[in-house]
């Protein structure tokens, strides 16, 4: 049984457990789940930002703690501050050390739109994530059947919510490809060896459709990386253990968003104001 099996067998116990405590009706009385949800694409495309997903995590299973006293409002904040487009906050307890309340807190101090970082199997989780203030979901196609990420995908669309589609090679996202999904994010670090190659982002890049917002995900450590992704197509990037594992991650993104900034000008891919 590989990391991601685990994963989602303990997220099926988790699912049944919380639907049983909390109910669907309870979710739909947040003061969130009316909200009008701030669409990742236009932001990630907004060219005054970076395109840049500035992600909150703490732990993960393949390093373990990254940042176990990072507060999630100072870093957030800071991250938007910086010059993010979007924030992903994973809210997945047993394996990533996160919960709810980070993104809940999160919503609370940023207009922004914010990234559910789960493992969605359920629309349970949907539900749940536009009561707790999420704008846009994860569906993993490796966890998911095609026909089960598409009926996935169209009910959180229901919900008003964008989807972002990870992948992490060509058949995952030939299979899992349907008009309900938003993003299109090409994971660098297999979910099964844990290795991360930066290839699999340029080998996959021109296979997905123009209509998605191309995103490159995990392994990004220099801002020159990102020139080299946006030249290859690539609109968005989602980093976080690059700026999480510094003791102030605001800091650690406020510099690389700036050296991005400069390089950008240098290649002519922004002008100065």
């Amino acid at each position: 049984m590989n990391i991601l099996d685990k994963i989602i067998a303990h997220k099926k116990q988790e699912v049944a457990e919380k639907s049983s405590l909390v109910p669907v009706k309870l979710l739909e009385k947040s003061i969130f789940f009316e909200s009008k949800v701030v669409s990742m694409k236009d932001y990630i495309n907004d060219p005054e930002k970076t395109g840049i997903i500035a992600e909150f995590k703490r732990k993960s299973p393949s390093k373990g703690i990254i940042n176990a006293n990072a507060q999630v409002e100072a870093t957030s904040i800071g991250y938007m501050q910086a010059g993010a487009s979007a924030l992903s906050i994973l809210t997945d307890q047993e394996f990533f050390g996160g919960k709810n309340e980070d993104l809940i807190t999160a919503r609370k101090y940023n207009f922004c739109p914010i990234l559910r970082k789960d493992f969605i199997i359920d629309e349970y989780q949907i539900i749940e994530a536009k009561s707790i203030g999420a704008d846009c979901i994860l569906l993993i196609a490796a966890a998911l059947e095609p026909a089960r990420l598409e009926a996935l995908a169209k009910f959180a669309k229901g919900l008003g919510l964008e989807i972002l589609m990870e992948v992490h090679d060509s058949e995952e996202l030939h299979a899992s490809l349907n008009d309900s999904l938003d993003l299109v994010g090409v994971n660098n670090r297999s979910l099964k060896t844990f290795e991360v190659s930066l290839q699999t982002s340029y080998d996959l890049v021109d296979q997905i459709p123009t209509q998605f917002v191309k995103v490159s995900e995990s392994g990004i450590s220099q801002p020159q990386t990102l020139i080299d992704l946006k030249k290859a197509g690539f609109e968005g990037f989602l980093i976080g253990e690059n700026f999480m594992k510094s003791s102030r991650p605001h800091q650690a993104a406020y510099n690389f968003m700036k050296e991005f900034r400069e390089l950008m000008l240098q290649v002519g891919m922004i002008q100065e104001k």
